[in-house]
């Protein structure tokens, strides 16, 4: 599969309207539920702030979109400027106005400290080494009832073979979240096809946790 800046571009077209993936709707309402119950508790409650998301790999901004819709601050990064530019036009001056965007490389970005690390299939276009570091940065980026949400790729997905992409055995990616609760988890393996129409062997996982030490 060739993923250069103009498989990226055709990727953005297709995807801008697309909705946003489940496990950013499963974060979401999960913060949502503790808000809801805090307050219902009569808890004196510090006073209100905007919770802070960082959406790595952001792509055309299905994501974001719907974080930013959800009243949050969002930080969009993504190694493609096309990828932002999209972005900006779709949220447009009113989301736009929660909306920071950084043209960064994966493998060496910063992540501020935050309530929620989205990677939704970025992750897995690391190699190995440098999968792992980013993934030492979320979680040092993530305090206790912080999350993360994201979608990895599996050992049986067809770019296992690929020494440049990163794709983990399910059991290593749920040892990866030690410190974690799991609050969502699926994996799925199935023939499909790209959102370009390339047929494709998927081995997917989807995981919502939330830090707790």
């Amino acid at each position: 599969m060739t993923v250069d800046s103009e498989y990226w571009s055709r990727y953005y077209e297709v995807t801008v309207e697309r909705p946003a993936w489940q496990t950013v709707g499963i974060a979401i309402a999960r913060f949502r539920a503790e808000d809801n119950a805090a307050a219902g508790s009569g808890r004196e409650r510090r006073p209100h702030r905007e919770r802070l998301a960082v959406d790595l790999g952001c792509g055309a901004g299905r994501d974001a979109r719907e974080l930013l819709r959800a009243r949050w601050r969002v930080i969009a990064i993504d190694r493609e400027p096309a990828a932002l530019q999209v972005l900006a036009a779709a949220a447009g001056p009113d989301l736009g106005a929660r909306l920071e965007t950084r043209v960064e490389d994966l493998a060496t970005v910063e992540i501020p400290p935050c309530d929620l690390v989205n990677a939704s299939l970025c992750l897995p276009f690391l190699a190995p080494e440098p999968f792992a570091a980013t993934w030492g940065r979320i979680v040092s980026a993530l305090g206790p009832g912080a999350r993360l949400s994201a979608m990895l790729f599996g050992d049986r997905d067809e770019s296992a073979s690929d020494p440049t992409m990163t794709c983990l055995p399910p059991e290593q990616i749920e040892a990866g979240l030690d410190g974690f609760e799991i609050e969502h988890w699926l994996v799925k393996e199935e023939e499909t096809q790209t959102a370009l129409g390339e047929p494709r062997h998927l081995h997917l996982i989807e995981v919502v946790a939330r830090k707790i030490g």
